[in-house]
């Protein structure tokens, strides 16, 4: 377990070097009035999407053209998942198939999140709360890496970062159980997939604007990443983008919330 914490401290500081992260003056984590805790992520930039080649594997066509993506503004973004006491404690009820209160709420949709948004908001007499972008989502899932898994090209060790069909018993479990990334965030990949804000685009990507990218402007279907309890470990790369309507609701799709820096 020091080995591997070595490791990401090492991996966590070649990557300040090299991709010109930017710390902003804010606290290096946050809780809020329900207990969300909260990890700040530097500006910086990243090199988003999957490379395209001979050596691809199960590449998907909207994961490419890599392009780089500058993140000017640091922001919060959640530790975990958000949990079903979290939700419960907003929305008085807990629509989840696996119920536990430090498991990650799931079954609900991009509308059901947004309602929930929208009141933590109003309970804390502020606007700051919201869905990262799948820009940022990236950014803070490869947390300074450029390998096809934030511990490496292979899929060995996924085990150590993720649940997923191999090692979940085919349900959800409480979150920050296995290992963060090199930024601190737990469960960035599986346990459930996560709402991000963008509306899907299968050939956004070779438009993209270079800082800040908010995804199009309209759409039919909504983004989320990062595998989950139900699919295999190849689907746990970063890069990896899936995609449904927004009144939608799955027993492995979940969120984590990003905090606007004011």
């Amino acid at each position: 377990m020091r080995v591997n914490r070595l490791i990401s401290g090492m991996v966590f500081l070649v990557a300040m070097m090299f991709s010109g992260m930017v710390w902003s003056g804010a606290a290096e984590t946050y809780t809020n009035s329900i207990g969300m805790a909260f990890v700040l992520i530097p500006s910086g930039s990243f090199t988003m999407g999957a490379p395209s080649g001979p050596d691809a594997k199960n590449l998907n066509y909207d994961e490419v053209p890599q392009h780089p993506v500058a993140i000017s503004k640091a922001f919060y973004l959640g530790k975990y998942e958000v949990t079903q006491a979290q939700w419960e404690s907003i929305m008085g009820n807990n629509p989840s198939e696996f119920k536990g209160a430090d498991r990650p709420v799931e079954k609900v949709n991009f509308v059901d999140v947004q309602q929930f948004v929208k009141r933590l908001n109003e309970k804390e007499g502020t606007e700051v709360y919201r869905l990262p972008t799948e820009a940022e989502w990236e950014y803070a899932a490869r947390a300074g890496t450029t390998t096809r898994f934030p511990w490496g090209e292979s899929e060995c060790g996924a085990e150590l970062f993720a649940w997923y069909d191999a090692n979940s018993g085919k349900q959800t479990h409480p979150v920050g159980q296995k290992q963060p990334n090199a930024w601190g965030l737990y469960d960035m990949e599986g346990n459930v997939w996560e709402w991000v804000q963008d509306w899907h685009d299968g050939r956004y990507y070779e438009n993209t604007p270079g800082n800040d990218p908010t995804g199009p402007e309209k759409g039919s279907y909504r983004v989320f990443r990062g595998g989950s309890w139900e699919y295999e470990p190849a689907l746990l790369r970063p890069s990896y983008r899936n995609d449904s309507r927004p009144d939608r609701r799955y027993n492995d799709l979940g969120f984590r919330l990003a905090r606007t820096i004011p």
